[in-house]
């Protein structure tokens, strides 16, 4: 169960450090909001990715290694096990304002392509969008190497 728990723990974070990452991407290289069918395109891709990549495996992540925590011993007094769960839970909710932002976008500019919503109202924030990235990004690869080398933080009492 211990191995079951790790791998599945590990593939959720692939999932979460390569949607963001695929995501950082299709920022960077976003055509302009004016070419609303292109922007319409990437912003649905960019919604699906959200949705359908990185929330699983965010969810995957938190939930193996909730049930990792509550069936080692070991794990529930190691204070960079709990570091790990607060970022986390932190990613979680960093990325859930993004993802609705996301969704948003995606939906106004598939409005804007249809001719309901002017094009002109499209591309709102992608620099606090990315920003929000960067730092989600930042905490899993934080993430990881907690897991990896396990640093001897203050021990929770017994």
């Amino acid at each position: 169960m211990r191995r079951l728990l790790k791998f599945l723990h590990t593939i959720g974070a692939v999932g979460l450090m390569g949607s963001v990452a695929s995501l950082l991407v299709m920022l960077h290289f976003a055509p302009p909001p004016a070419s609303a069918a292109g922007y319409a395109l990437l912003r649905g891709a960019m919604g699906a990715i959200a949705k359908w990549i990185f929330m699983p495996s965010i969810a995957l992540t938190l939930v193996a290694g909730l049930f990792a925590m509550a069936l080692n011993n070991a794990y529930q007094n190691a204070g960079w096990a709990w570091l790990k769960l607060a970022t986390g839970v932190l990613i979680f909710e960093g990325f859930a304002h993004v993802q609705g932002a996301m969704q948003d976008e995606a939906e106004r500019s598939a409005r804007a392509v249809a001719g309901q919503v002017d094009p002109a109202t499209l591309g709102g924030s992608p620099g606090a969008e990315q920003l929000t990235l960067w730092v989600v990004l930042v905490v899993a690869v934080a993430n990881v190497a907690l897991g990896i080398w396990r640093p001897r933080l203050t021990r929770l009492p017994k």
